[in-house]
Formats: C-alpha cells, sequence, structure tokens
C-alpha cells in the first residue's frame, strides 16, 4: 500500500513537472523576432544568436539603392540556410536622398579610415530600417527586433552606439500600439560589445556559414 502511494505521489509531480516544461516549451516556440539582414557577417551571426534563442525568425533586408548588389545576394544565401520563416525584401530609394558613398556613385568608396563620420555612413539609414522593422513586429505580434550593430568597431557611425540603441527602444515604448497598451519588442543587440574576432567566434559556435557573406 505504501509504494502505490508513493507511485501516485510520484506520478502526480511527475505530471505537474511535465506540464510545467511543456508550457515553458510553447512560449519559448512561439516567441517571434524580426531579424534585420544585410548579408554582412553581424547580422547573419545575429541571426543565428536569435535562432538559438528559440525564437521563431522573420528576416528583413533592403533593397535601398545601395551601389553593391552582392549584399542582397547575401543575405538570400544567409536565410535560405538559416531556414526562417519568412524573408521580406523592402525597396526603397535612399539614393535619391544620397550623401553617402555607398548609394551616391558621384562620392568616392575611400580605400582607408578617416578621422570622423566616414562618407559610407547612409544618413539614417539604422533609423529607417528599424522603423520598417518594428511596423512588420507590431503585425506579427512578434517579441524582439535583433540588429548587429558593433559600437566597439562602429567606425564612427552615429546609429550603431549605445546610447542610439537605448533612445529607439524609448521611441518602441513610446511610439507603438504594443507599447501603449503595456507589451513590449524589444530591441536587441547582441554584438554591441563583442570585438570582431568575438563575433565569429560566436558565429562558429553557431555554425554560421561565413562563406555565404560579404563584409
Amino acid at each position: 500500500e505504501f509504494a502505490i502511494r508513493l507511485l501516485h505521489s510520484f506520478s502526480k509531480y511527475e505530471n505537474q513537472y511535465l506540464t510545467k516544461i511543456g508550457t515553458m516549451t510553447t512560449e519559448q516556440i512561439s516567441r517571434k523576432a524580426v531579424v534585420l539582414i544585410s548579408g554582412g557577417l553581424d547580422s547573419a551571426t545575429c541571426l543565428a544568436i536569435a535562432t538559438a534563442q528559440n525564437y521563431k525568425c522573420y528576416a528583413m533586408s533592403f533593397d535601398y539603392g545601395q551601389r553593391s548588389r552582392s549584399e542582397l545576394n547575401a543575405a538570400n544565401k544567409v536565410v535560405e540556410r538559416a531556414g526562417v520563416v519568412e524573408h521580406k525584401i523592402i525597396t526603397l530609394d535612399m539614393a535619391a536622398i544620397g550623401g553617402s558613398a555607398l548609394t551616391d556613385s558621384a562620392i568616392a568608396i575611400p580605400e582607408q579610415e578617416s578621422a570622423g563620420i566616414p562618407v559610407t555612413y547612409v544618413p539614417a539609414r539604422n533609423t529607417v530600417f528599424l522603423a520598417y522593422a518594428l511596423a512588420w513586429a507590431e503585425v506579427l505580434g512578434a517579441d524582439a527586433i535583433f540588429i548587429g550593430v558593433n559600437a566597439r568597431d562602429y567606425s564612427g557611425y552615429p546609429d550603431c552606439r549605445p546610447e542610439y540603441i537605448t533612445a529607439y527602444q524609448r521611441l518602441i515604448d513610446l511610439a507603438t500600439k504594443t507599447g501603449v497598451e503595456g507589451g513590449s519588442i524589444k530591441l536587441e543587440t547582441p554584438l554591441i560589445n563583442l570585438s570582431k574576432a568575438e563575433i565569429i567566434k560566436t558565429g562558429k559556435r553557431l555554425n554560421v556559414d561565413y562563406a555565404l557573406t560579404v563584409s
């Protein structure tokens, strides 16, 4: 009789444990993230990190008038290998605005680094990209947006700094239906404090195929 009671007691707690695990697994599987993919090694690593954290990943890339088409080709290869839920390519004409060597053929791409903000800075690019990512995140009911900005090797770009990310998170909280109704969309920047060597080491551990990327 004691053995039977013990068995029933064990079964009760086992069922509670399995129910809890099942609930946790369901919650983890249901999490969604929009991941910005440029085709470079940083964004490819970012996607691998989001996937490893059990997010259902929705990739977003931009055909924004960049002079090099290799980025988009690489982005397609990266997301295809990763097996994302969906990949959107948004067409923008930032070349019409100009102001960057990456979009304006009249501005030469520098062969070496220079002091200050470089001519390869595309005015407000990350702000524009994140606005689109945020809009899609709201539509999807996503929990996070991943972007591969890096402050240790940010090359003078003002929209790769921690202060910028903090400010944009505040904007997300204030300017969205999700935020106003008490929800949250977290702006995730897992690479922001890593060196390039640490980023590659992380990606290798997560089986990122850097041969598919361009940098």
